[in-house]
């Protein structure tokens, strides 16, 4: 039987991939995928906090400091 998840595994990986499929709806990449690029391309330089990161995708999507509404 390897290879097969249990039940309760099996939920935890459907619901795993449903809350990052409803973030990317809404815009927000996952912090994670963010955290293992910074590791890999980029580590010389300290990642974001998730505050930070999460107010960096807001104003990347929305206009942010740079004022005025952007959608796409």
């Amino acid at each position: 039987m390897s290879g097969q998840l249990t039940p309760g595994a099996r939920l935890s990986l459907v619901m795993r991939c449903a809350c990052d499929t409803a973030r990317l709806m809404v815009g927000l990449p996952s912090y994670d995928a963010y955290l293992a690029h910074m590791a890999q391309t980029h580590p010389d330089q300290p990642p974001m906090s998730y505050a930070e990161f999460f107010r960096n995708r807001q104003d990347a999507r929305f206009g942010g400091r740079s004022g005025g509404f952007r959608c796409c």
